[in-house]
């Protein structure tokens, strides 16, 4: 009887206090989640028992709970069996959860939903199908994201391409950022309104849908609808406007979210005022067989303080953001993780795909995201900054679907790493990064900058000490506006070094705005046509060791900026170097450059460079002037 009482409290004391069975091996307590869990049971077992009386719990809320329980601080673990998890709220992460890691079970990926399925599709009109959906019409659920057999459907627009243009005009100097903006500030009804062409827009659609993209130079508005007048042809916007429409020149606009601008299959539109959801399969699409998920959440995981907490292997996907201008590359938005306030934290191997808003958005001291893959992404890819921070070996691509001027990649804080990241397919900048001795390294980036303007492959702002090293970008077109490049140090840019990187087949390797006393050295730029380096306002530049070589022209705006030119090889094989001067940003007249000593006008000889390792003949002047070879061709991620 004795013994049956032994055994019975040592039994009761373990299920009450599972850290207990952890004690004396010394290995990290661990929960389990899984699809086929109860969160009425312990979440000590992987799989259910033989009775059907204990095993994994059910959600992750369950599981956080439990974890807290073992005590703060501590090393734990939350394992996550392989399935689909769909979350109605956020997961919050705080100071209680110091010590926790959160990650697939090995040999599988959990999938977290931060929305729902959508079923129950109806026939609506010879083309379009529908469902209704509780809480539309009330506004209490809304969303701009719409996940179909796991792509991110285009939403109803109007025009059916390009843009349209509209009659606002906001004709006010920008004094740049660090002169204060705008030299007169916008009125609210500059900021709330737009007048349009009548031939554009019908006088019948749906203001309660409806939904506006106002661009402007590097940013773009999107915003809700009030009211359209249609006698003076006006549109007034249920929330400001990031700046006013026609600001800058620029009078693109696009509708979005109305029947209207349903034209061809796979839009969809969100019929706030019927309640419904509205969709036009692609040919062959069943939608009784189709998959279908809506946002409900904005982030899927917030980590809010903590320190030493760990999200491993996990996919996360179907996301939202609210409808307001998001500003700056698209910053306002959070992300489908969130992180702010914590300490060595670390994200590795996630795969985000799908979300509406931004897919990691971080900020702390000795914050790590790395090795993950962030994809068909909303608004920017990674917002991280901090102190001591590391993005490393990241794949980013596909982002901006729905605000296209967010950033791949976007750092800042001070003394921190952006190194090896593949950046693809972003229609503004690929990396903007400002702060204090912060390294740009080892990254390969293409195709960016492929709707909006003044940006670039790497774009700072206010920037000190940082070091743009190794890095490799090609094929970054203008498309016109303030123009692409691809190394850009903006406004405030002060002693920074920009050493070692390759660029090719771009109109403008090197802009510099408003930045003095940094070194642009042993780079090497190639381009198919005339290529420009422009330094406007600038000043108290070193230009050294480096290799130029263009099909065209090479010209050089404002070269009155470069204090130090030695060591460069410049060769045009139109025979043609010139000097732009500028007084401001007006040419006061052009002439042929003539760099001085020390410097060669003279063909490089370059024997092979297309996959980023940069080779000169041994007979070549760069070797002479004691250029180094360039190799760049393992940037991006380690394998």
């Amino acid at each position: 009887m004795r013994r049956y009482v032994l055994v019975l409290t040592v039994l009761v004391c373990l299920m009450g206090f599972p850290a207990l069975l952890y004690a004396e091996s010394g290995a990290a307590p661990t929960l389990f989640v899984a699809t086929d869990g109860s969160d009425s049971w312990s979440g000590l077992l992987a799989t259910p028992n033989s009775e059907g009386t204990d095993g994994s719990f059910a959600t992750l809320e369950a599981a956080r709970e439990a974890a807290r329980k073992l005590g703060k601080g501590q090393p734990r673990r939350i394992v996550v069996q392989a399935g689909r998890y769909f979350l109605d709220k956020t997961l919050v992460l705080s100071d209680k959860d110091s010590g926790l890691t959160i990650e697939s079970a090995a040999g599988g990926k959990a999938w977290l939903f931060g929305g729902r399925k959508v079923a129950g599709w109806k026939k609506d009109g010879e083309k379009s199908y529908s469902v209704s959906l509780p809480g539309v019409k009330e506004g209490k659920w809304d969303f701009r994201t719409l996940i179909v057999n796991g792509r991110y459907c285009r939403r109803a627009r109007l025009p059916e391409k390009g843009t349209f243009a509209h009659l606002s005009s906001f004709n006010v100097p920008w004094m740049s950022t660090t002169g204060g903006g705008w030299k007169r500030k916008p009125t609210q009804e500059e900021l709330t309104t737009l007048r349009y062409k009548p031939e554009d827009l019908g006088e019948q659609f749906d203001v309660k849908n409806a939904e506006i993209t106002v661009y402007h130079m590097w940013d773009e508005s999107l915003i809700g609808l009030a009211a359209n007048d249609t006698q003076s042809h006006t549109l007034t916007f249920s929330s400001p406007s990031g700046h006013p429409p026609g600001a800058f020149g620029v009078k693109k606009y696009v509708v979005w979210n109305i029947r209207e601008g349903m034209t061809e299959a796979g839009q969809w539109y969100l019929d706030r005022s019927g309640g419904k959801l509205v969709y036009w399969p692609l040919p062959g699409e069943d939608m009784s067989k189709a998959e279908v998920f809506a946002p409900v959440v904005e982030s899927i995981i917030k980590i809010r303080g903590g320190r030493d907490i760990t999200i491993r292997r996990l996919v996360l996907t179907v996301t939202t953001t609210p409808l307001k201008a998001g500003g700056f590359g698209a910053g306002r938005f959070d992300g489908a993780i969130s992180i702010s306030s914590a300490e060595n934290c670390l994200v590795e191997d996630l795969e985000i795909l799908n979300a509406g808003g931004q897919g990691v958005k971080a900020s702390g001291t000795r914050i790590r995201i790395e090795k993950s893959h962030v994809h068909n992404i909303g608004a920017c890819g990674i917002r991280c900054s901090g102190t001591e921070v590391a993005v490393t070996d990241n794949h980013i691509h596909d982002i901006g679907l729905t605000y296209p001027s967010a950033l791949a990649l976007q750092g800042g804080g001070k003394d921190s790493l952006y190194s090896h990241n593949e950046i693809h397919d972003a229609p503004y900048t690929a990396i903007n990064c400002g702060g204090q001795r912060n390294r740009i390294e080892g990254n390969l980036i293409y195709r960016a900058m492929t709707e909006l303007h003044d940006g670039g492959g790497i774009y700072c702002f206010a920037g000190n000490g940082l070091v743009l090293r190794g890095n490799f970008i090609r094929d970054i077109i203008d498309t016109g506006g303030y123009g692409a490049s691809a190394y850009y140090l903006d406004e405030r840019s002060e002693n920074c070094i920009v050493e070692g990187n390759l660029s090719i087949d771009i109109a403008r390797p090197s802009h510099n705005h408003m930045a003095k006393n940094n070194t642009i050295r042993n780079n090497v730029f190639i381009t198919k046509g005339d290529m420009r380096l422009t330094f406007p306002r600038s000043s108290g530049f070193t230009f050294e060791k480096n290799v130029l070589l263009a099909a065209g022209k090479i010209i050089f705006t404002n070269p009155d900026g470069i204090t130090t030119w030695s060591n460069n090889c410049f060769f045009s094989r139109a025979g043609k170097i010139e000097g732009n001067k500028l007084d401001r940003y007006n040419s006061t007249g052009t002439s042929e450059l003539k760099p001085g000593a020390g410097n060669a006008l003279a063909d490089p000889q370059i024997v092979e460079f297309d996959k980023g390792l940069v080779r000169f003949a041994p007979d070549s002047p760069a070797t002479t002037l004691g250029i180094e070879s360039i190799d760049v061709s393992n940037v991006g991620p380690h394998p």
